[in-house]
């Protein structure tokens, strides 16, 4: 259907060459990087031209090079825009890579054979999976196993995960007494550039994420408390400009500056996948409309009369927003608590297979020493095996097997090599073991790099549920304490119409900052963003109007 026209646009174009950031994106644009900038160049001229004839038409022929610096802006902006989506795609793809090696090395602990452990590993879900399995399938049928090519493509964009899957490739044929040395180095090598390339995101954030706040947020709120003064110094300081600076041009540009953020961010590691209830749709729309009229209610009835509005956008769209995510979330817990005592399971039942007793033995008995998620998962695997007479890893993988409400890919993995374990007697014990090292040394990586990105997200959440309103209502309730009416002449809005402005740039910032910082910590999850948003813009609501009521009430105000 667009064909035509981009032919047309990547006609246009006068480049010959690609520019690196366009390059460095390459395998996750899904798309050549010459037709890329040939077609955003296309664009560029297009707008530029259009808008060359449009001032001369109209007589301001002066306005000519505004009209080819739009132009070649529009051109720009689109292809940031391309590039800043192959970051994010990019960031959240070698975030998978741990979990392809790790995948990679239980196979292989079990099953030592190259063939084995890349299919095993090509069932990683995401854009690294699916590309694994594309050099798998074109290796099948040769005496190659897809590892070494797959390796070859990230030598240079991410040398830790070229080199720990050469490893793995190199265990395969290593002697059995040093295969095990070689697949610690493998473990070794991803996390430690997984480490490396986390930290290094940490401090490259630090200073951009200090501006966002200090620039987007500090100062226009401290500004609100001099309005009254910008009449007297004979500046327009009307409703309508108030509304189109905080509420059109602040959030646009901390919109474009997170953006950026979040495009910079080198590894994200990607949340469970958790099915959605289209049915919760209807039900939390049924309760945005129900949060909202309460909120109008109880507004009038406590606060200013100009509140009302606000706190039904506010907690009508951050009740909506809670509960239409709030179940994804609930089974995001219930996941990650079984992951994070995984290393302790699979121990539990590698330490009783290393001593002779038979897999569906050992993980009964590892159930009863379990607790939380994982005893009860355990616990139903085991009890299935016992009812039906299933292998293992069908007791939890299987058709309403233990796993099946826990959507955990590592969970599912576990189970697989339960199962592999359950034919290869007491030696596969040891490989157990030592499998349960890994898991633990990789949830360690992962909580390390979150927690060095949660020292720089911690200020913008924070301000977007507390401070940020607090300061706003605050400053709101002191610029109307500080002059009158009458005082400024007309030349400044009135209360009414100050806080509904600020109020709106307040809910912005508390949608804005709230999905920059769990996009940086989390990765960009609808459901985990909705799901805090929704409770970021409850608490700004309520934080907001709490502080213009007690500042005025303090100050001798409204």
């Amino acid at each position: 259907m667009f064909e035509g026209p981009v032919r047309r646009l990547e006609r246009l174009s006068p480049r010959s060459s690609v520019p690196d950031s366009v390059r460095d994106v390459e395998p996750f644009i899904d798309s050549d990087p010459e037709r890329i900038v040939a077609v955003t160049d296309g664009i560029g001229a297009v707008v530029g031209l259009c808008l060359g004839v449009a001032v001369v038409l109209v007589g301001a022929p002066s306005l000519l090079l505004v009209a080819l610096a739009v132009g070649y802006g529009s051109a720009l902006l689109t292809r940031g825009g391309i590039v800043a989506v192959g970051n994010a795609r990019r960031s959240r793809t070698l975030g998978t890579a741990p979990t392809i090696v790790s995948r990679a090395v239980l196979r292989m602990r079990i099953m030592p054979t190259a063939e084995g452990a890349a299919e095993f590993a090509a069932g990683t879900d995401g854009r690294l999976g699916d590309r694994l399995a594309d050099h798998v399938a074109r290796a099948r049928g040769t005496p190659f196993s897809g590892l070494n090519s797959f390796a070859d493509t990230w030598r240079e964009r991410f040398p830790a995960l070229h080199r720990s899957i050469t490893l793995v490739e190199a265990a395969a044929a290593a002697p059995p007494e040093e295969r095990d040395r070689t697949l610690d180095r493998s473990m070794d090598a991803i996390l430690d550039g997984t480490r490396d390339r986390a930290t290094d995101a940490a401090d490259s954030l630090r200073g951009p994420s200090t501006a966002v706040y200090a620039f987007g947020v500090l100062l226009p709120l401290a500004l609100v408390s001099v309005l009254p003064a910008a009449g007297a110094a004979g500046l327009e300081a009307t409703l309508s400009v108030i509304v189109v600076l905080y509420d059109v041009l602040l959030p646009a540009g901390l919109v474009c500056v997170g953006g950026w953020l979040l495009a910079k961010r080198p590894v994200a590691f990607p949340p469970t996948a958790a099915g959605e209830d289209a049915t919760r749709l209807f039900f939390s729309g049924a309760v945005a409309a129900v949060a909202g009229g309460i909120g109008w209610i109880t507004a009038s009835l406590v606060f200013a009369p100009w509140t009302p509005p606000l706190a039904a956008l506010g907690f009508g769209i951050g009740g909506g927003l809670f509960v239409r995510y709030r179940p994804v979330v609930l089974v995001r817990e219930r996941t990650d608590e079984l992951e994070e005592a995984l290393p302790d399971a699979l121990y539990l039942v590698g330490r009783r297979v290393a001593d002779g007793i038979a897999v569906e033995r050992a993980v009964a008995d590892a159930a009863a020493e379990l607790e939380g998620v994982a005893g009860e998962t355990f616990e139903a695997a085991a009890r299935r095996q016992r009812q039906l007479r299933v292998g293992i890893e069908t007791a939890f993988v299987g058709d309403h097997g233990a796993l099946e409400a826990i959507p955990s890919q590592r969970a599912e993995s576990a189970a697989r090599l339960l199962g592999m374990a359950a034919g290869a007697g007491p030696p596969a014990g040891r490989a157990l073991i030592e499998t349960a090292d890994h898991l633990d040394e990789l949830q360690r990586v992962e909580r390390e790099a979150r927690r060095s990105l949660g020292r720089v997200t911690s200020t913008l959440s924070n301000t977007a549920a507390f401070f940020g309103p607090l300061v706003g209502g605050a400053t709101v309730a002191l610029a109307d304490s500080v002059g009158t009416t009458e005082a400024l002449d007309g030349s400044t809005p009135e209360t009414a119409g100050l806080g509904l402005a600020i109020g709106v740039y307040v809910l912005l910032l508390s949608v804005i900052l709230t999905g920059i910082a769990t996009g940086l910590q989390r990765g960009l999850d609808r459901a985990t963003v909705g799901y805090r948003v929704g409770a970021a813009l409850c608490t700004a609501t309520v934080t907001y109007l709490v502080a213009v009521t007690v500042t005025a009430a303090v100050s001798g105000g409204l």
